[in-house]
């Protein structure tokens, strides 16, 4: 469920398929993203899940997966 929900927002804020995005992919290397795309990234997730990300947190989540498993720790 975070993982389908993260793939959404990903797919939309990047303009890419969400069957492209695994858990492997990384948000600067495979989706170049820069710091304003990744804050952008960190708003939307904070918005859909309800939560807020630690700015020393930030730093950690470097692809989808980090994030997926990172809003898991908090949400449950």
């Amino acid at each position: 469920m975070v993982y389908e929900k993260i793939r959404g927002i990903i797919s939309e804020q990047f303009h890419i398929d969400e069957d492209d995005i695994t858990m492997d992919t990384s948000f600067r290397e495979d989706l170049n993203a820069d710091s304003l795309d990744l804050v952008e990234l960190i708003m939307a997730l904070e918005d859909e899940f309800e939560l807020e990300v630690d700015d020393d947190d930030v730093e950690k989540i470097n692809t989808v997966g980090d994030a997926v498993d990172y809003i898991k720790r908090i949400i449950e």
